[in-house]
This record gives C-alpha cells, structure tokens and sequence, in this order.
C-alpha cells in the first residue's frame, strides 16, 4: 500500500481527542542515517497563525528531544488499533539503548523531509514554526502535582502541517 497525499481539509472523519489522546500518536524527526521516534498521547490540531498546524508535548530527557530541536521539519504518524502493541514499545523503550523501530517492526520511510512510517493509516510531515517549556507558573496545583512530581516540564512544539499522507 502506498500513500495519498491530501488537503488536511477535506478529511472529514478525524476525531483529534480519539487519534492522539486514545490512540496515540508517533512523533518522529531525525534523517535517514539517525532518527527517533516516540510515542504521544498529548497534542492536538488546529489552525494558528492561519495555518493549519499541529502540537505535542514532549519531555527533555526523551531521546527524541535531541531531534527534534536538530531538525526544522518533524512527522507525526497515526495507526490502525492493530499496531497498539508496536507503539507501546515506542513509548516505554529508548532509542538510545534498543533499537526500538525494529522490535516494534516498523518500517521507516525516507521520501519526505522528515522520517516517518509505512504501516500508518495517516502521516502529518510537520515544520517546525514555535516551541516553549511549560511555564510552571500557568499550571494549576493539582495539574503540577499529578503531571511534574519530578518538576521535568514538556517543551511545546507547533508545527506547520506541510503535508497530510493517507493510505490509499
């Protein structure tokens, strides 16, 4: 199977609190000679800056963090229920100790300016446009507590959707 791409705008059936929050998400940056890849759960979609774009969360201490901050353009890859398993994998093992991709089996691709994965159903290649630490003082209490016991706040990124992939 090979991907489509499309106007983000003319996908009718995406549910953004279903795809990320309970059906997760890959976020992927690097190139072809050294990548990573993570799973996330938080993020969303929608238009800033009138651009259509999209946002994630991710941690310092994550191996993806480096790649991310090397590289201007990102993908975020969206998969079927079947590869669960695959992106618990992704979330719980580091890059840095495992290749994890190959243990999930998954299979990267090249043929975009950022590295993404052929089993998706829907592949955002994403450029970076803004990104901040959260800002601890904004957070309610109970939020930091339940969130940041060890104070290692996410970096926010938001990213241009350049492109939006779907299986054909």
């Amino acid at each position: 199977m090979s991907f489509k791409k499309v106007d983000i705008k003319d996908l009718k059936a995406i549910n953004p609190f279903n795809l990320i929050g309970k059906e997760w998400m890959l976020v992927t940056a690097g190139s072809e000679e050294k990548f990573n890849t993570m799973t996330v759960s938080w993020g969303g979609m929608g238009v800033l800056w009138n651009k259509n774009v999209s946002f994630c969360f991710i941690r310092p201490h994550r191996f993806t963090f480096e790649f991310i901050e090397s590289y201007e353009n990102y993908s975020l890859s969206f998969f079927e229920e079947k590869y669960k398993s695959a992106l618990k994998i992704c979330g719980t093992k580091s890059g840095r100790d495992s290749d994890k991709v190959k243990e999930a089996n998954l299979t990267p691709g090249f043929q975009e300016v950022a590295p993404y994965f052929e089993e998706a159903k829907m592949v955002l290649i994403c450029k970076k446009l803004y990104n901040q630490f959260i800002d601890p003082n904004f957070m309610l209490e109970q939020s930091l507590e339940s969130n940041y016991p060890k104070k290692d706040y996410h970096k926010m990124y938001i990213g241009e959707i350049i492109k939006c992939m779907v299986k054909e």
